[in-house]
């Protein structure tokens, strides 16, 4: 599995209901409330063999409220 976190910037007001929705999907590991440039950060495990950019956009960038995503993959370094 390969590991990315997502960062989510919701329209005003609309993060708890977007918070809910990402819970709804069952696909993420972690969910946390950030301060800065953007709303939510997501980590998400994508199954072997799935285009993350696909993958992403099928189950979770379909979501009302979001205005805008960070996608920001991991490699193994050590």
């Amino acid at each position: 599995m390969r590991c990315v976190f997502v960062q989510f910037r919701c329209t005003p007001g609309k993060t708890y209901a977007v918070a809910e929705a990402i819970y709804d999907r069952e696909i993420v590991s972690e969910l946390y409330s950030t301060s800065g440039d953007f709303d939510l950060i997501a980590k998400i495990y994508i199954p072997e063999g799935e285009d993350v950019g696909h993958f992403l956009s099928d189950k979770l960038f379909d979501i009302p409220g979001i205005s805008r995503t960070l996608t920001t993959m991991t490699f193994r370094a050590f």
